[in-house]
């Protein structure tokens, strides 16, 4: 590398560096000291949220394999379609309108 990608490589580095301290300062000031962020504190969160999820996946098991164990209802037999009197009018006035 020459020497002015380098000073350019660092001069920028440096800029980042402190423009990141900045913002964290400013996050600091404006959210409170409790409040920040943190690795630890977001990894608390992604584990939270896994164990609800986890929870809502097992729940939803639960209620699929009760709903599949009990016994299904015996119906009547069913109409076939259109075999209401009102269906037979409806299809009679379509016929017709055509």
């Amino acid at each position: 590398m020459e020497p002015a990608e380098t000073g350019f490589a660092a001069v920028s580095r440096t800029v980042v560096s402190y423009a990141a301290e900045l913002l964290a300062g400013v996050e600091r000031k404006v959210v409170g000291e409790d409040k920040v962020r943190t690795a630890q504190g977001n990894a608390w969160a992604a584990m939270c949220a896994d164990r609800a999820r986890a929870q809502a996946r097992a729940d939803m098991d639960a209620m699929v394999a009760a709903l599949a164990a009990r016994p299904r209802p015996r119906h009547r037999a069913q109409r076939a379609v259109g075999s209401s009197p009102r269906s037979s009018a409806s299809q009679a006035a379509l016929v017709s309108t055509r």
